[in-house]
């Protein structure tokens, strides 16, 4: 009972304010670095980082959840550096813990001090330590306020992980440094992350107790001063992380939260939209937000990165990046960098590319560079990036491995059927890029076959079985679900129903959210509403996809099973239980599901440069992606959410099937929704 008070109190309070942060300006007043992280609703944190850093530094909840952190947890084990946002599996990260206290008293949060923007997290502690964080890419900058007076005690512990520990070392270099190293599984513990750390303080440390994996250490009696820890991580090994720290030992804790707050309010204000109520941009700001958080930099200052295959390689033209979790971001997070970030989208390509020169795995490898996830579908993401314009990726270099791998893919259940049809459609497209035409011949009718055979046989013929979740070959999905996994092939499912085949099509897809058998609480039909614009239904696709942005639906599914009872709730609230019971926002992917829907405009087939049109949340919409010409989204004469869309024009052309081509859409111009 006391704690449910508790649970009660911080949640009623941090609703009343909004969760917001008085220190953020410009669009990033908006973000709420607090929706989502109570409890399994999105397991979410409220990590200070940078875009796209190796470094995000917040408290442990003890119990933690995926993320580290739990908003309805007030006792923590530490402030760690590193966690992934909204992944499933018991999470990753949590490397390089500090208490500032002994390793064995406990130590709570007072949650009424907490706060959070981006770039920045704040908290008091029930010792009196007053804590302040902020964060380079690869340097977490940490600032502890003891008790004047009182003895400035910490615990350092270098095997906090959230996975497997293999080994972990810490050597005290003098009064003011530490290094060492933990060697940790990466999610689900499939592949290995060896990671290097140097740690510099501010004040001088005297050891009061070590054990091979936690060390406690004194910088004696308080002053007025607060003490800092400054840790820098490298996947090289530590004199590159003390090259880190080097390099930004000239900064002040102010000034590297200035800069952390400048780059999020730079990425963050490529978008700008106006009408809407405040709880709408909180809420769009705040999955904008989160996408931005991965995959990580893990290039090192002098241009090198750690290769899958364990081999130190240069980046002679390029940034690498590492920490991927593709199986669910392909489908709208990495699209929404490809059309907001599209000079760091070549980078990223670029690093998918060399997995399949250095070697590559559907999960991960042995040679990680910081947590990560899984890498299936990566095939689509490059093809999506180069029919968007983004052509500098190295595919020729990346096609062997790319053909080794679709030739390895599993066939053995209808889900792994659907998944590998993906990646065969996307390598023949590839091979056309490529000009193979053998290639793409083969693979594209290996896709086809096997797709042909599953929709036949499994998918066309609606039953009773359809809306059943688990024991039916599919992977955390029902029939009705899986039916819709490749849009690309639509054509082809209206075949098999013959003349008419469009409207069966729509008939279907209007019983299936008329039945709330849509599940948004695991991606493999997130699309879906979209299908309606093809299906010949775009008022319906306007109605669900508004619906699912802003009212209380019902659920009948969560992200592994059917719930007990149907849940009635919007999907997305500004609220610490963010997000449906079990919804995961896996990296990402839920929140360019927000960000994209909310534009009005949703890239449907992940290979193909086309987005469906929806009705947009905000009424004047503007995209700069850096390539001069401004994208603006205008809804005209509109005077209800529900209103619907009379017609669509592009710089005036008129648009009649409600989707616009990315190559036409960034160069610039006006889309002019008229209700």
């Amino acid at each position: 009972m006391k704690r449910n008070k508790v649970l009660l109190f911080t949640i009623l309070y941090f609703i009343a304010a909004g969760g917001t942060s008085i220190y953020a300006q410009g669009v990033s007043k908006y973000v709420n670095l607090f929706i989502g992280t109570s409890g399994d609703n999105g397991q979410v944190d409220p990590a200070a980082c940078v875009p796209y850093g190796m470094v995000r530094v917040c408290p442990d909840s003890k119990p933690r959840s995926h993320s580290g952190y739990d908003f309805a947890v007030n006792t923590i084990s530490g402030f760690s550096v590193n966690r992934l946002s909204g992944i499933g599996c018991g999470g990753n990260g949590g490397n390089f813990s500090i208490k500032p206290c002994s390793k064995d008293s406990s130590l709570k949060i007072i949650k009424t001090t907490e706060q959070a923007s981006p770039g920045y997290y704040t908290a008091d502690l029930d010792n009196g330590v007053g804590t302040e964080f902020t964060a380079t890419q690869q340097v977490a900058i940490e600032r502890y306020r003891f008790p004047k007076g009182k003895e400035a005690f910490m615990t350092l512990n270098v095997a906090s992980a959230f996975n497997s520990v293999y080994d972990a070392v810490y050597e005290i270099v003098s009064d003011r440094e530490i290094k060492g190293y933990v060697w940790t599984g990466t999610t689900c513990d499939v592949g290995r992350a060896k990671i290097y750390f140097d740690l510099k303080t501010s004040q001088a440390f005297k050891k009061v107790s070590g054990t091979k994996h936690i060390l406690e250490f004194s910088f004696g009696p308080a002053d007025d001063r607060p003490v800092e820890v400054r840790i820098a991580l490298s996947p090289l090994n530590t004199e590159a992380a003390a090259l880190e720290n080097d390099q930004v030992s000239k900064f002040s804790f102010q000034k590297v939260k200035s800069m952390a707050e400048q780059q999020w309010e730079n990425l963050l204000g490529k978008v700008k939209v106006s009408g809407g109520s405040d709880e709408n941009r909180t809420l769009f700001y705040t999955s904008l937000y989160r996408v931005f958080l991965s995959p990580a930099n893990t290039t090192s200052r002098d241009h090198r990165y750690l290769a899958t295959n364990g081999t130190i390689q240069e980046a002679k033209d390029f940034t690498y990046y590492s920490s991927w979790s593709m199986w669910d971001s392909y489908r709208t997070k990495f699209p929404l960098i490809t059309l907001l970030d599209p000079q760091q989208m070549r980078d990223m390509c670029k690093s998918l590319s060399r997995l399949y020169v250095y070697g590559k795995k559907p999960w991960a490898t042995p040679f990680e560079s910081t947590p990560t996830v899984r890498t299936e579908h990566t095939i689509a993401v490059l093809l999506d990036a180069y029919k968007k314009g983004i052509t500098d990726i190295d595919l020729p270099l990346a096609y062997n491995g790319i053909k080794k791998e679709v030739d390895s893919l599993e066939t053995k259940r209808p889900d792994q059927i659907l998944e590998t049809c993906i990646d065969l459609w996307a390598m023949a497209k590839i091979a056309e890029i490529e000009g193979n035409k053998a290639d793409a011949i083969k693979y594209g009718d290996q896709s086809t076959e096997l797709f042909d055979n599953v929709w036949n046989r499994y998918l066309k013929n609606v039953d009773g079985s359809f809306a059943k979740m688990g024991n039916n070959g599919l992977y955390q999905g029902t029939k009705w679900q899986y039916r819709w996994a490749l849009p690309q092939y639509l054509d082809r499912m209206e075949r098999t129903y013959g003349t008419g085949g469009k409207d069966t099509l729509g008939q279907q897809l209007a019983y299936y959210f008329d039945h709330n058998l849509y599940n948004q609480g695991n991606e493999v039909g997130i699309h879906a509403p979209f299908i309606l614009n093809r299906a010949g239904r775009p008022d319906l696709a306007q109605k669900t996809v508004m619906a699912m942005l802003t009212k209380e639906i019902k659920h009948l599914y969560g992200g592994n099973s059917e719930y007990e009872k149907p849940v009635y709730s919007r999907i997305f609230k500004n609220d610490p239980v963010g997000f449906l019971p079990e919804m995961d926002e896996d990296d990402g992917t839920m929140s360019a599901w927000y960000t994209f829907s909310a534009m009005g405009i949703f890239p449907l087939v992940v290979g193909e440069p086309w987005y469906e049109i929806t009705s947009p949340l905000f009424n004047d919409i503007e995209i700069n992606n850096g390539k001069g010409k401004n994208i603006r989204i205008e809804a005209i004469n509109r005077h209800s959410l529900e209103d619907p869309i009379k017609s669509v024009s592009f710089n005036g052309r008129k648009i009649t099937d409600f989707r616009i081509n990315h190559n036409e859409l960034i160069r610039g111009g006006i889309l002019r929704l008229q209700y």
